[in-house]
């Protein structure tokens, strides 16, 4: 068998007839600006091929259940092994999945207690939050109660037929504030501050009962049920997201009074190890509850202890000892997603295997890489392929091979400009060389500020009585070691101060599959005014939900098909050809566009179109000082990096001007060296519009222009938290406790 993946002329998305021979049993980084084209041949040709053919190999009933992967354009690829993606998105999971069980730690910890805990009260099982006859009967192994606020729910001016219930599905007219309204309860006109305490109990808290005198618009079976019970059964206690924005509005959310937060109820936490319960242990640090297995001298399950050892340490490896097993999975980012993943396959014994990572460093702090390099390094040894994405030169320079695209981005990228090793990347003419090699300077200014927002003496995880001060309208950089407390900082504490702030991170933005760059920034609707004053006719026309969609597919651009025994498959619509629209619709132009046309322009192609039309114009330009104007108007938000959603919502910001503080979580995500520039630029542009921008990173480029850097640490968990430097970065430097202020030292020249 061949040692290399061949791939003969590939051309998915923006690849121009990439033709390259990869390494196999190696390690091997991909570079370039962001939207070269990297993506493009690992995720969209290699992995997608890979993962695609896997599946043809099951039933059509398990593959119409299985992920669909789109076949990549290319001429041919050979010698593919077999892929395992690790990449940053979130790990799904709802109230109950916790570290603990989505790594399978806590069920090797149930299974210790259940055979050595005294006094024994049963198997596995029963050491179940997720069980019956294991969690708090009050919160129902969720840790946490939710109550309803009357203050936020019901505006006590208004009466019930004036909307006084401030929640979905209860306006006028809607059926379900019929069961109170037709109930004969309730004088539907008096104002709601004018009801007796007998009314409101009735109205907020009544069980179920049956009226005794409805109006004749009363469901003859409907039983009447008090309006705070009813919102928890229908909507609270239920696993959808569906109102979840007008839910966090009127709900307070509390440790559970019962169980303190542990999930578990007083049989179960009567059960002990050395004077801890399993509660104790998922209440510790990962590195502190290694400590404790550790301790355990007992040969009867010295192979659970051995396996919850490895398990824990694993977590160690990749910077993740600051977590506790009881850390609710939707509360870790997309770098500690993708971490937890890397800690699977590290004591799998698949070989020959190719994994490919998405960014393996994102989140990590310089000190945190050397235990990704070392993951790295022990995946290849076991006689398997690593192949990963990359922005990073600590990571980058432990590859066996680099393979770079560039030298653009978008229609100016998609070429491989380089292959080989980092020492010969260094000496090649490409923009990843330059910016490796690039001489980095301290801003060494001491500005005078006026003004600070303040944090006193406040208290949260592992943050003990921190008191911070950050200018307003500067750049304050907060740095730390990963687990050092940075959210909890800024993300919590300082946000729930000052309520004002605007959070900009990687996460989606909550729209559909159909939503892209002009319907995200609201300039879909001009544009469609654009063509439908420039053609006079009905705006409808130039909707792919409304009278310009294609009949076939209904505005989607592909249909499924229904293909039996074979399972379904999805095809580019036949009669539209993926353009979305009808006929008519595309019979109408501006300025020699189609309206799908248009959407296959990119922004800054858009601007010769639109560049007399001030309210597009305005938002064109604010994408493109975001550094993506290379993006098509119509590239759906899906299949956005988690960098380019950022500078997206940064373009959103600069097209608005509505907010003063602005808070970015990790804005070098997803971006080459080279484009720091041009994230430094944008973000001294917000603090000229008079903004203040908090900055929560572990890039040295950005740290290094910082105005004022606050820095947290030493380490992770119980032993970070606490404040190392607030202050100038000419005096940062000088830190000697700080792992930031070292490798700061090594990166810059002063």
């Amino acid at each position: 068998m061949s040692d290399f993946i061949k791939i003969k002329n590939a051309t998915t998305n923006n690849l121009k007839h990439v033709s390259v021979n990869i390494p196999k049993h190696k390690i091997v980084a991909v570079t370039g600006v962001s939207g070269s084209g990297k993506s493009s041949l690992v995720f969209d040709t290699i992995a997608s091929e890979s993962q695609r053919l896997l599946n043809e190999t099951y039933s059509s009933y398990i593959q119409d259940l299985l992920p669909k992967y789109i076949k990549p354009v290319v001429d041919s690829i050979s010698n593919l092994p077999v892929s395992l993606v690790i990449n940053q998105k979130r790990i799904q999971g709802n109230s109950r999945s916790t570290v603990g069980t989505i790594t399978d730690i806590y069920s090797s910890l149930r299974l210790l207690y259940s055979r050595i805990a005294v006094p024994f009260i049963g198997y596995s099982m029963k050491y179940s939050f997720n069980n019956p006859d294991g969690m708090c009967r009050n919160c129902k192994g969720l840790g946490e109660v939710k109550s309803i606020s009357i203050e936020n729910l019901i505006d006590f001016d208004k009466s019930l037929n004036e909307n006084a219930i401030q929640f979905p599905t209860f306006q006028k007219n809607g059926w379900r504030l019929s069961r109170y309204t037709e109930s004969g309860f309730f004088d539907n006109d008096k104002k709601i501050s004018d009801y007796s305490k007998d009314a409101l109990d009735l109205l907020f808290y009544s069980p179920k009962i049956k009226p005794s005198n409805p109006s004749e618009n009363w469901h003859k079976t409907a039983e009447y049920i008090g309006l705070i019970p009813r919102i928890m059964e229908s909507f609270v206690n239920v696993e959808s997201s569906k109102y979840k924005k007008e839910l966090d509005k009127i709900l307070t959310t509390n440790i559970c009074p019962s169980c303190h937060g542990t999930r578990l109820n007083d049989e179960v936490l009567s059960a002990k190890i050395a004077g801890k319960s399993i509660a104790d242990c998922c209440n510790m640090a990962i590195t502190d509850l290694f400590d404790f297995v550790n301790c355990i001298d007992n040969q009867t399950v010295s192979i659970i202890i051995d396996e919850l050892k490895t398990k824990l340490k694993s977590l160690c490896t990749v910077g993740l000892n600051y977590l506790t097993l009881n850390r609710a999975t939707s509360t870790l980012s997309g770098g500690e997603s993708q971490r937890i993943k890397m800690t699977k396959y590290l004591n799998s014994s698949l070989s020959d295997v190719l994994y490919i990572f998405d960014e393996p460093s994102v989140g990590l702090h310089p000190q945190d890489i050397k235990g990704i390099n070392r993951i790295l390094q022990e995946i290849k040894t076991k006689g398997n392929s690593v192949l990963f994405v990359d922005h990073d030169p600590d990571i980058i320079k432990i590859a066996d091979e680099v393979i770079n695209f560039g030298e653009g981005a978008g229609k100016d990228g998609g070429n491989l400009t380089f292959q080989g090793t980092f020492e010969k990347l260094l000496h090649s003419n490409t923009v990843t060389a330059k910016a490796f090699l690039k001489e980095h300077h301290l801003n060494t200014l001491r500005k005078d500020f006026s003004n600070y927002y303040k944090l006193e003496n406040v208290s949260k995880n592992n943050l003990k009585n921190i008191s911070i001060r950050i200018p307003e309208k500067a750049i304050t950089i907060v740095t730390g070691v990963a687990g050092s407390g940075k959210s909890t900082l800024i993300r919590h504490l300082f946000k729930k101060q000052y309520p004002q702030s605007t959070i900009l991170d990687q996460s989606l933005p909550h729209a559909s599959s159909r939503s892209n760059l002009t319907t995200y920034l609201n300039i879909f609707i001009e544009i469609r005014k654009v063509f439908s004053r420039s053609n006079k006719v009905d705006i409808a026309f130039f909707s792919v939900t409304g009278k310009g969609a294609c009949p076939e597919c209904k505005g989607k651009g592909t249909v499924k098909l229904d293909l039996a025994y074979l399972g379904a498959s999805q095809q580019i619509c036949e009669k539209c050809q993926g353009k979305r629209f009808n006929e008519q619709a595309l019979s109408y132009s501006y300025r020699g566009k189609n309206i799908s046309e248009i959407f296959d322009l990119t922004a800054q192609e858009a601007m010769n179109i639109f560049y007399d039309n001030p309210v597009i114009k305005h938002t064109l330009e604010s994408i493109i000082r975001a550094n993506l104007s290379y993006i098509k108007l119509g590239q759906t938000l899906d299949s956005f990096s988690g960098g380019e959603l950022q500078r997206l919502k940064i373009a959103q910001l600069l097209s608005q001007k509505s907010s003063e503080i602005i808070i970015l979580d990790e804005p070098s995500t997803g971006l080459h060296e080279s484009d720091i520039d041009h994230l430094i630029a944008l973000i001294h542009e917000l603090v000229i519009a008079g903004n203040t921008i908090i900055i929560l990173e572990h890039n040295l480029s950005i740290i290094s222009q910082a105005d004022w850097i606050i820095d947290l640490g030493p380490r992770g968990g119980s032993l970070g938290g606490k404040l190392l430097f607030q202050g100038y970065p000419i005096d940062f430097i000088k830190c000697q406790k700080s792992y930031t202020a070292s490798h700061l030292r090594q990166f810059i020249k002063i």
